[in-house]
């Protein structure tokens, strides 16, 4: 349909400010953690729709669909997952070796956090996979254990209490890497696309913005506002400012996301709407997981390469984004046709639900063979051998 292909886009739209911000800018870019900010909507939003599709139907029992929703995750994540781990424990990538056993029980990014430094670097994109992985773990009992009125309560909740933990960290002191890598840093943006999914289920046939007019009313004003803010990040700055703008450039944007988010859900009109339905758009972000879990790998191993490759790859600049880009793209689409598909199609044996009788009319006959999951990002290195944040 449509709007699974424009998900798709935006999915390599995402990935593609990751690539620029590893690959490319120079001094660093913001572009990088707003890529990581969209896909977390995404992937909010992705998940509970499924899991909300899956309550709609006249079989559904809790215990079932979790236990299907466990293992297919498990057959989109693991496998992929732990093949870059292994690779990693034998040629020991970046010396990362030590380290790996946070990585394997999906806590990189509390490794991080309680070092407070980004060794090893080559596995710094690990901490965005570990706070998906800790969400997809307690998500799935809310929304198919919660009685259905609580959900979108929840879900402010949530995010409300995201908010106060951003609020606390100026009376810290010191910035740490603590204040962007635990849970509470990110469960906003995964929510705030898990609220998405409830109200567009109440609201299937309306335009998305057919609903609170303040947030329609609120869109624009809040773009220019994060444009601002996340340019204020590439200048000097008292630490006061400094707060105020990591404040804003985490906060201000989440509106926007979760409308593009929406729109694209429904289909968009226009040019726009028609760059993410291309077909390589599509593709990229069908393998998209692969691409931002296999790319500080192959940054690595193409620095590594620099004497037998005619342009610099050792610095940020076009020669490392070419080079890397498309390493990276040959690596994981070899991923996606010899490895991650064939295990996708293992899903089909593990439906939510036993059969596809909707016990509503808006429901979506197509839950037990579901194409979409969720997969998520972030880190910084210029260099590879830098700290970044």
């Amino acid at each position: 349909m449509s709007r699974d292909r424009q998900l798709d886009g935006l999915r390599t739209l995402a990935v593609t400010m990751v690539l620029y911000h590893h690959f490319f800018a120079v001094n660093g870019s913001v572009l990088g953690h707003l890529g990581v900010r969209l896909f977390f909507v995404l992937s909010g939003f992705l998940i509970t729709r499924l899991l909300l599709d899956a309550r709609s139907f006249a079989d559904y029992q809790p215990s079932a669909a979790l236990k299907a929703f466990y293992i297919r995750r498990a057959l989109r994540i693991f496998p992929p997952y732990f093949a870059m781990l292994g690779f990693i424990w034998f040629v020991n990538l970046e010396g990362a070796r030590g380290s790996l056993k946070w990585h394997a029980l999906y806590l990189s990014n509390f490794w991080y956090a309680l070092r407070n430094e980004w060794t090893p670097w080559v596995l710094c994109h690990a901490w965005s996979l570990s706070i998906e992985e800790q969400f997809y773990i307690a998500w799935p009992l809310v929304i198919l254990l919660a009685p259905r009125r609580l959900i979108a309560p929840v879900c402010v909740a949530v995010i409300a209490f995201s908010l106060a933990y951003r609020l606390y960290w100026p009376f810290t002191g010191t910035p740490s890497l603590a204040r962007d890598l635990l849970p509470p840093a990110s469960v906003d943006a995964l929510v705030a696309g898990a609220f998405l999914a409830v109200y567009r289920r109440k609201t299937e046939a309306c335009p998305l913005w057919i609903g609170p007019r303040w947030i329609g009313l609120s869109v624009v004003p809040l773009t220019i506002v994060s444009i601002t803010v996340l340019w204020l990040k590439s200048v000097s700055m008292t630490p006061t400012l400094e707060w105020v703008t990591w404040i804003g450039g985490e906060v201000f944007p989440l509106i926007p996301l979760v409308m593009l988010v929406g729109c694209c859900s429904s289909g968009m009109q226009g040019a726009f709407g028609r760059m993410l339905e291309r077909p390589t758009s599509t593709a990229i972000g069908r393998m998209s997981y692969g691409v931002y879990l296999f790319h500080p790998v192959v940054l690595s191993l193409v620095v590594k390469a620099q004497s037998w490759i005619p342009v610099n790859v050792s610095e940020q600049g076009p020669g490392r984004f070419v080079v890397a880009t498309a390493a990276t793209l040959m690596l994981a689409s070899i991923s996606w046709l010899a490895f991650e598909r064939p295990l996708n199609q293992l899903k089909r044996y593990f439906p939510y639900v036993s059969s596809a009788r909707p016990s509503t009319p808006s429901s979506r006959p197509s839950i037990a063979g579901e194409r979409y999951e969720a997969s998520a990002y972030r880190p910084s290195y210029a260099n590879p051998d830098e700290r970044g944040s």
